[in-house]
């Protein structure tokens, strides 16, 4: 029995895209994530909004908390449900709720009303991280799938240098955190509608076939016009694999740093180099300007190789050392350009490890069933909320009792440390490729 579409929904794709409609599609999805993680972002308005609700950093830490959880319950629900239902039908009007969401936030004027738009937001938001990661995957072979997810990152990672840049610009003349909300809601919502026109899914049967490279495309499409029946989804299964586990685990600690910044970056650089608001935005900027530039040149470098795991290691290692120089900077009399220099660089490092990861996290899923993509990057999702939940609920706790943003990145650094013997559980050549990794996965068997 065909599926009914809502009045948003187009027909599904029969027929894996090739050629500049594919790459319009993954732009498509690409600009998706970027909107909903855009109309997230507070952090460079922070230390205004403390001041205008006479709101104290621990009441914002447990506000960002409840947003946050709201998030990890629908990233978790949302990916399983998507995969068997299509991420087009719960991706579209999250946007536009997003947007919604946004301009509702330049009304208010209380704790309590910030609490309660926040917590809207996430719980719209949430659903955007499986349902775009998904998106990415089933646009993406093997052969560019890093690269691919280097660009789906320009909406967590874009969206923050973004939304710092548009502050360091805009502030200035408007004055007010009020006017940041107003223009991220105009923003979102002519992307939205721009996306609604634009966005598809694959069918059932082609997300359930694995694609190395774009010379196979031919043979998956003559293979699926045979295919009569639907498979159905058992999102359990991807629960049920500890590399799955492991690997979400261990990149969300080692993203301890890159949360720090994205909730507190500004707050941080004021507080700890005493900077005022708008050269703080201004500094935070270059962490995620460099960090998209390594994660996309990373990926490309991982996808030339396909090699994932080494070069991960590598930029984790690096990452590691370097988070524990930049502790030793806070509370320092530093010029700014140093602090650019040292600010972007942590954040350039992180790229090199973040960048491959993904491409390896996407593989190692798409190994157990190539269908369920959604299901577990809702998972990671999950997980990487709940260490989320752990930043703005214990960071406002340690800097607040006189031990300082210092000892904070000490903890990051930590678990940067975790995240090591972690990459060891995935699948996948450290070295040198062997037939059976350019050999692809047979299709699954669908009825």
């Amino acid at each position: 029995m065909a599926k009914s579409r809502l009045f948003y929904e187009k027909e599904e794709l029969k027929t894996y895209p090739i050629g500049g409609r594919r790459v319009w599609l993954l732009f498509i999805v690409i600009l998706a994530n970027f909107i909903a993680a855009y109309e997230a972002q507070i952090s460079p308005v922070v230390p205004m909004l403390l001041d205008g609700l006479k709101m104290t950093l621990t009441e914002y830490g447990l506000i960002s908390c409840a947003s946050i959880i709201a998030a990890a319950i629908s990233a978790v629900i949302f990916g399983p449900i998507a995969d068997r239902h299509g991420r087009v039908r719960f991706l579209v009007p999250s946007l536009f709720l997003t947007a919604i969401c946004v301009f509702l936030m330049s009304t208010v004027d209380t704790v309590m009303g910030l609490l309660m738009v926040r917590v809207l937001l996430g719980l719209v938001e949430g659903v955007s991280i499986s349902t775009t990661a998904g998106l990415v995957r089933d646009f993406s072979p093997r052969m560019g799938r890093a690269l691919a997810y280097g660009f789906w990152t320009f909406g967590p990672v874009g969206s923050n240098f973004f939304a710092n840049a548009l502050a360091a610009w805009t502030l200035p003349i408007f004055l007010t955190w009020e006017s940041q909300f107003i223009i991220q809601g105009v923003i979102a919502l002519v992307s939205s509608i721009l996306i609604l026109f634009n966005i598809r899914d694959l069918s059932p049967e082609l997300r359930s076939h694995v694609i190395s490279n774009l010379d196979q495309v031919e043979n998956v499409n003559k293979v699926v016009q045979n295919v009569k029946k639907e498979q159905k989804q058992k999102s359990g299964e991807m629960l049920r694999v500890p590399r799955i586990w492991a690997l979400s685990i261990g990149i969300s600690l080692f993203l301890l740093t890159y949360l720090t910044i994205q909730s507190f970056g500004t707050t941080l650089l004021v507080q700890a180099f005493g900077y005022d608001n708008a050269e703080a935005a201004s500094i935070a900027q270059y962490f995620w300007t460099l960090n998209l530039f390594t994660l996309l040149i990373a990926g490309w470098i991982s996808d030339k190789l396909r090699l994932r795991k080494i070069i991960s290691l590598i930029g984790a290692i690096l990452s590691l050392g370097y988070m524990m120089y930049f502790a030793t900077l806070v509370g320092t009399d530093i010029a700014e350009g140093q602090l650019i220099i040292a600010t972007a660089m942590l954040g350039g490092l992180m790229g090199i490890a973040y960048g491959p990861w993904m491409a390896l996290f996407s593989e190692n899923a798409e190994d157990i069933k190539a269908s369920l993509q959604a299901s577990a990057w809702g998972l990671w999702g999950f997980i990487i909320r709940v260490v989320a939940i752990a930043i703005v609920l214990i960071s406002p706790v340690i800097v607040g009792s006189g031990s300082g943003w210092d000892t904070w990145l000490w903890v990051c650094a930590l678990g940067g440390l975790v995240y090591i013997p972690l990459l060891f559980s995935a699948k996948g050549p450290w070295f040198n490729r062997s037939l059976s990794e350019e050999t692809v996965p047979p299709p699954e068997m669908i009825g």
